[in-house]
């Protein structure tokens, strides 16, 4: 017997996600991005694409990832020269998947772009998903080892707080990144509880 891939926001057989279900949960409400953003492009509502996030992070439906970067792709333009780097997960939370989901997305991002893809960030703390509005606004701690001369595209998959981003983002600029842009696959526009 042969199964075929169902879209996680309808059930529909025929496709990892459904272009009809992408169209009727559309993109977040227009709202400003994270403190050391230059910009945030989010795809989808978090809150109407939650089955199809957590079905990306906690049930392996990484077939998701390609229609997901095509109109992810589609939605921003990155800066001449750009490099794509992504929010690193924490150890523990890529070792129980076996993949790191923001960094899937960027590595397919830059694909479409054609642009390079790097490991910029290191995660030296705090895991974001299971804290309370209050912690998740403290933020994990990241570090840019590197010198990063050129602007950066920067992706992750959820923003709720925008905690993340924005740390990430200061490390990037700390290590000398001009601008930073994020990309993401969806955005909530009010508390997760």
């Amino acid at each position: 017997m042969l199964l075929t891939a169902a879209c996680p926001l309808c059930g529909r057989r025929g496709g990892p996600v459904c272009a009809p279900c992408l169209a009727v949960v559309g993109p977040p409400a227009a709202l400003p991005p994270p403190r050391e953003l230059d910009e945030l492009v989010a795809l989808l509502d978090y809150h109407a694409a939650r089955p199809l996030v957590t079905g990306l992070k906690n049930g392996q439906r990484r077939l998701v990832l390609g229609p997901l970067a095509d109109a992810l792709a589609a939605r921003l333009a990155p800066a001449p020269g750009a490099v794509v780097t992504w929010a690193p997960t924490t150890p523990a939370r890529r070792r129980h998947r076996g993949f790191d989901q923001a960094e899937l997305l960027a590595r397919a991002l830059a694909r479409r772009w054609g642009l390079p893809c790097r490991r910029l960030l290191l995660r030296t703390a705090g895991a974001q998903s299971g804290r309370g509005r209050a912690a998740r606004r403290q933020g994990p701690r990241f570090l840019a080892p590197g010198v990063v001369g050129a602007p950066v595209v920067l992706v992750d998959d959820v923003v709720t707080t925008g905690a993340t981003l924005t740390a990430a983002a200061r490390a990037l600029r700390a290590a000398g990144a001009p601008a930073v842009t994020a990309a993401a696959i969806a955005r909530a526009e009010r508390p997760i509880a």
